[in-house]
This record gives C-alpha cells, sequence and structure tokens, in this order.
C-alpha cells in the first residue's frame, strides 16, 4: 500500500514538471533567455502572463549564474560532474552542450523512471545533431557526457549503485542541482537526501532552489494551490526562511552556504543593464505580485571542500535593501470583518459624507477593469440592486452606475466644496485614461426616496471635467492630493507611471476654481521619482510617504510638501527609527501623525501591518495586524482605505490582493475594519515621555 501511495504522489509531482516546462518555453519565446530545446519537451506552446515569464526568467537565471561559476571554478580540473536531482524535461545538457561548456564534463539526471522514459522517447523522435552519437535504451540514455537515470531520488543505494554504473566518480568536483524537487517529498526524505549527498560527494556544491515563507497571505495561497495538486510542499513548516534552509545544510554536513531570496539576488547580482532588457520584453504592471513571488522563493548554494567553496553564490558587493528592522509596538491591532461581499484591486475609494464611500473602477474575478462605478453606503439598511444612471442599493450595501471608460490604478480625491475628481488611471499597460471626471451626490439623496419596487435611490451626478492650461501627462498608480496656497485650492499630482515611462518624479498643479493646469513655484529639492506612494493633505501641504522607485525598490521616506509665501517648498523629514520601506500602502492622517496601512515590502519577516509616524516628534512604531477573525488571507496590496470615525479610530480597508504567480488569483471577499486605538494611545504616550 505505501508503495501504491508513493507512486500515485510521484504522478502528481510529476506534473509539476510538465507545467514547468511550459512556462520555461514560454519565456525563451518572449525572449528572456535562449533555449530552442525546452521546445522539443513540450507537445503544445502556450504563452504565459508577462509575471509568469519574469518569474521562470528568474530561475533560469539563478541556477544558470551558479553552473556557469562551478564551471569557470573547475575549469582545470581532469573531470567535473554536475548531478540533477529530479531533473524533469530540463535542457541544462543541451545548452552546456551547445555553448561548448562540458569540456572534461559530465552530466548525470535522475529522475523517476516514467520522467526519464517519456524524456528520452522525445530525445530519440528528434532528429538534432547534437544527439546522434547517444546510445539509448527504454529508459536510459547514455553518451559520455550525458547520462540520464530512472531510478527514485530517495532510494539512495539504488541511486549510488545506477551513478556507479553511470560512471560517475565520487572523488571528483561535482555540482548537484536540485529545482524545486525535494520540497515534495517528506521532510525526512529531503534532509536524507542533503545529508547523503554531503557524504557521498566530499568535493561537491549543492544548488537548490524552492519556496519559503508559508504562513503569511501569499504563502498560504501557495500552499494551498500545491496541497490541491496533491503536491504538498513539506519542508516548508520546519524550514521556512533563508536563515533556515541555510542552518539546515549545515547541519547535514555541508561546510558553508549562502542562501538568498530571489528578491536578494535580482536586484543584487542581475547587472542594472541586463535587468533594464527584460522589463522592457513585455508590458508590465504587477510589482506586487512579482516581488512576492521572488520574496517566497530562495537560490541557495552548499559547498564541501575547498574548492568547491569558491563557486558559492556571493552576497551583492552593495546590498540593493536596506537593512531596516520594524521597530514593533507591544500589540497586535485588531482586525474585524464587515458581512459584505465586495472585492476588487486598482480600486479607488473616497469618504463622500459621513455614510457614504465612492469606489471607483478596479478589477475583480468578473473581468479586468469593469466599466462601472462602486458606491457604497456604510452602515444603513440595503435593498436590493439594480444596473442604472440612477443608483439603487442592495442587501450588501452594494450599487453600480455606469461610468464611461475602464479605469484601474487612479485616484478619486474628496474636493473641499463637495464631490470628488477622478484622475489617471489604465485600462491595460499600454492604455493609460486620459478623461478627467467629477463626481458629486445629489443633494436630494440626503432624503430616502423608494421606486415603485421599494428599492431606495440614490443619484449621482456625474461630468467630465475639460481643463485648459499645458496638462501633465497620463499616468497611473500616482497620488493626488488637495493643497491650498493663498486661499486658493489646487489638486496636485505627483509621480506614477505611463506606458512610455517606467516612473515618473514630476508634479503638476490643477486649479479647482478655473480647471486650468497651472505653474506654482516649488523650492527644495523634489523628492525623487516614484509610483505607487501615499499622499495626504496636511497643513496646507502634502505629507508624502514610501513608493516603488525607478530600480523597482521600495522606498521608506517622509516627505512634506509646505505651503510658503510665494508657493510651496519640499521638506524632508528624518524620522528615527526609520519606518520599513513599502509600496502600494494607503495612509491617513489623523492630528500629527501618519497612519500607514499594508502595502508591500521586501523585509524577510512577515508583511506590513500599521506604521504609526509622528509628525511632531519625527517618530515611527510599526504594528502587526490580529487578523485571527479573518477566515482568509488578507492581502494588504492595492487597496484602498477610509477613515470612517477620527474619535473613534477606525479605519475601513476595501478590495486588495492580486495574482499570486502560477497559484491562482487571491481577491479579499469582504472589507474589513482596523482599530486604531491601541496604537495611538502608545503613540501618544511616547510622545509625552519624549517631552
Amino acid at each position: 500500500k505505501e508503495a501504491k501511495a508513493r507512486k500515485r504522489h510521484s504522478g502528481k509531482v510529476q506534473g509539476t514538471n510538465d507545467s514547468s516546462v511550459v512556462s520555461k518555453v514560454s519565456a525563451a519565446a518572449q525572449g528572456y533567455f535562449e533555449d530552442v530545446y525546452l521546445q522539443h519537451f513540450v507537445c503544445k506552446v502556450a504563452r504565459r502572463a508577462p509575471l509568469i515569464n519574469r518569474g521562470y526568467y528568474v530561475r533560469c537565471r539563478a541556477v544558470d549564474h551558479c553552473v556557469k561559476r562551478f564551471l569557470q571554478i573547475t575549469k582545470d580540473c581532469p573531470k567535473r560532474q554536475i548531478l540533477s536531482l529530479g531533473a524533469g524535461f530540463d535542457s541544462l545538457y543541451f545548452k552546456l552542450h551547445a555553448d561548448g561548456a562540458l569540456n572534461r564534463a559530465v552530466v548525470f539526471e535522475v529522475d523517476f523512471s516514467d520522467v526519464t522514459r517519456r524524456k528520452a522517447a522525445l530525445i530519440t523522435s528528434n532528429k538534432s545533431p547534437h544527439l546522434l552519437h547517444m546510445l539509448c535504451s527504454p529508459v536510459n540514455i547514455s553518451s559520455s557526457q550525458y547520462q540520464l537515470l530512472g531510478v527514485d531520488v530517495r532510494e539512495e543505494p539504488q541511486v549510488e549503485k545506477a551513478l556507479g554504473a553511470a560512471g560517475l566518480d565520487h572523488t571528483s568536483p561535482t555540482l548537484i542541482l536540485s529545482e524545486v524537487v525535494l520540497t515534495y517529498m517528506e521532510t525526512q526524505w529531503s534532509d536524507a537526501v542533503i545529508s547523503w549527498a554531503a557524504k557521498f560527494l566530499p568535493q561537491s556544491l549543492f544548488l537548490m532552489y524552492e519556496q519559503i515563507h508559508p504562513s503569511d497571505p501569499f504563502g498560504r495561497v501557495m500552499q494551498d494551490h500545491f496541497k490541491k495538486l496533491n503536491s504538498t510542499l513539506h519542508a516548508l513548516q520546519q524550514y521556512p526562511d533563508t536563515a533556515a534552509q541555510r542552518q539546515r545544510f549545515l547541519d547535514k554536513g555541508w561546510e558553508q552556504c549562502v542562501c538568498l531570496d530571489m528578491n536578494d539576488f535580482y536586484l543584487g547580482l542581475v547587472p542594472e543593464e541586463e535587468r533594464s532588457r527584460v522589463e522592457s520584453l513585455e508590458p508590465f504592471d504587477e510589482y506586487e505580485e512579482w516581488h512576492q513571488k521572488c520574496s517566497h522563493y530562495f537560490i541557495l548554494s552548499a559547498s564541501r571542500g575547498s574548492l568547491t567553496a569558491q563557486a558559492l553564490l556571493s552576497y551583492p558587493a552593495v546590498s540593493p535593501l536596506p537593512s531596516i528592522s520594524p521597530s514593533l509596538g507591544p500589540v497586535a491591532l485588531s482586525v474585524r470583518t464587515i458581512p459584505l461581499s465586495m472585492e476588487g484591486l486598482g480600486m479607488a475609494s473616497t469618504l463622500m459624507s459621513p455614510d457614504h464611500v465612492l469606489l471607483t473602477g478596479g478589477s475583480s474575478k468578473g473581468g479586468r477593469g469593469r466599466d462601472y462605478a462602486f458606491f457604497w453606503l456604510f452602515n444603513l439598511r440595503f435593498k436590493k440592486d439594480t444596473i442604472s444612471t440612477k443608483v439603487f442599493l442592495d442587501n450588501n450595501g452594494l450599487i453600480r452606475c455606469c461610468l464611461t471608460g475602464v479605469r484601474l490604478y487612479h485616484t478619486g480625491t474628496s474636493l473641499p466644496g463637495g464631490g470628488v475628481m477622478v484622475f489617471g488611471g489604465r485600462s491595460s499597460p499600454l492604455n493609460p485614461v486620459k478623461s478627467l471626471f467629477k463626481v458629486t451626490l445629489d443633494p436630494c439623496s440626503t432624503h430616502t426616496h423608494l421606486d415603485s419596487e421599494g428599492s431606495d435611490i440614490v443619484k449621482l451626478c456625474m461630468e467630465q471635467v475639460v481643463c485648459t492650461g499645458d496638462s501633465p501627462p497620463p499616468r497611473w498608480r500616482h497620488s493626488a492630493t488637495v493643497v491650498s496656497h493663498k486661499d486658493k485650492d489646487f489638486l496636485f499630482v505627483f509621480g506614477g507611471k505611463n506606458e512610455s515611462e517606467r516612473v515618473l518624479g514630476d508634479g503638476a498643479f490643477l486649479s479647482l476654481d478655473q480647471n486650468h493646469w497651472t505653474e506654482v513655484p516649488v523650492e527644495g529639492a523634489a523628492p525623487e521619482a516614484r509610483l505607487s506612494h501615499s499622499a495626504c493633505s496636511y497643513q496646507g501641504g502634502v505629507v508624502m510617504f514610501g513608493g516603488l522607485d525607478r530600480r523597482g525598490v521600495p522606498l521608506g521616506d517622509t516627505v512634506v510638501l509646505r505651503p510658503t509665501e510665494s508657493g510651496f517648498c519640499w521638506e524632508r523629514i528624518e524620522v528615527h527609527p526609520p519606518p520599513v520601506p513599502r509600496y502600494s500602502h494607503s495612509a491617513h492622517v489623523i492630528g500629527e501623525k501618519l497612519i500607514v496601512f499594508g502595502g508591500v515590502w521586501l523585509h524577510p519577516d512577515g508583511v506590513p501591518g500599521v506604521v504609526v509616524i509622528n509628525l511632531a516628534t519625527c517618530s515611527s512604531m510599526e504594528f502587526t495586524l490580529d487578523t485571527t477573525s479573518v477566515p482568509w488571507p488578507l492581502m494588504l496590496h492595492s487597496f484602498c482605505s477610509e477613515l470612517l470615525d477620527p474619535e473613534e479610530a477606525e479605519v475601513l480597508l476595501i478590495g486588495g490582493g492580486g495574482n499570486c504567480f502560477s497559484f491562482g488569483t487571491h481577491f479579499n471577499p469582504q472589507p474589513v475594519i482596523v482599530d486604531l486605538k491601541p496604537a495611538l494611545d502608545l503613540n501618544q504616550q511616547t510622545s509625552q515621555r519624549m517631552n
């Protein structure tokens, strides 16, 4: 029974090989890397999404980086070997052969006999000149430089016997390669393989690429995906991060070990010129998902012997990421769900009145960029839903009204005289939205009206705003905030990106009484270009925090645009301790405190909760969120938020989520409320002690 169960499990794991090779073929076809051999191992080529292509690019780049390093270090050895465990349909041998990189080298591939039999059949069916001299059998393919062996990696005696018969020399320098293989084994088996390799090959380098961080929202979605495939990721619980994986190898007989997550590898070890090339291959606007994917995979190299130690991964000479750890407060802030079905990402929210929250644009499981604005009346009794130019309430508190055009990652800004200005956004990464809309609540809607079916009626008024002056370039992932100068109100737009500029760093002022884009003098050093930052009205100006810079690295600076006699002036605030850099967050100002919610950071521990930045004392404190009452993974990026009542210190978080690499799409299905009172009280006490 145990043998049959293992065979069934092996079949499921083999399915991940088939999916993986299709994704690699897609990335190669789009120019991420060169590999003309992969196509021979797929029945049908399919183009994957840009996020998937990038994910497989960084995987292949990391493995290629380490393999080339090993071959360079061992170039003068009389014999060197590559042992690929669970090789699947990998094309490594054929690429190295074509590059002339296998001088005095042999590649051994080990996998289940079903896999090697299929691979042998595919190889022999292709009339490639590189394969003419190979000797074939139903399971194995053999040549002086390539050995394909059908044996279960967990069966150490059989593996040693097969490798010995194939000519592996356990004293020669050997690179052991494992790409997402050992994690599918129960941990006792994968630990045994790591220990066996250290003993069996005393001059060796172990290279492993696998997953980490199982417990955060992305990690939970990732784990659920593999469980549904009956391919559980076993080692994650015992070895959840890079530090644990490194210690694992040191404890299992390896002398040195370096382990980097893929953000560190990509930003630190891939040259900037190569990153620019890759990032220009396809339209792309999934930064949050990209960084989260990279933070949940690692590349590890461990060495035995003095020679192979020289081939270890190197840490980046200059860390691309600031080494800032969160200064955590002593309490976790409670989070509770709202019984309302409401999902979406890339929306914009605005509090139009104490009971009215306007949600515009966004996308959800129903499709990208619906042609609707969502209007939600909070804390009222709701009835029935109908789509109309008039807005009808439903039992969930959700109503829809038609809004011209599709918008994601736009802004909705509350105006001093009432209403909301909807600016920017995109329908796709190649199509920015250029129109500007003003949305107001019909004054009559403050009273209850019933239609013939007994439904409450609320009416919205929407008008396209025609502006004069030199308008700024179209954009999305920007900020748009109301500022005041000499009793005149302006909409101040800053940063973002568009189809031609990866990141924008300009600012523009729209006079709200004249709808005219105008020049306003601004002094001081402008903040660096950024996207997906936060900007809140503050003392007639703006307080800005975070964002993503031109390199694709999160920012953690706090910058204030202050009114002056002649215009405005930029001023940087040095906050201590410095908040962990992040982007795709939201923020609100309560008194002298900037409250920042969620977002994406590249810090190895946890996910962002709330950071309170005291603008008077220039201090900060991070708080985790207590999500035990939330029955689903709470992903706080590409979401929006509204401060419901400053006195009650409660904030409503709406939407959020995204594509979790190839693991599926997750949307937060309901809004949640965060109780800020403990954080504000603690911050107040700290400020009083400092004074």
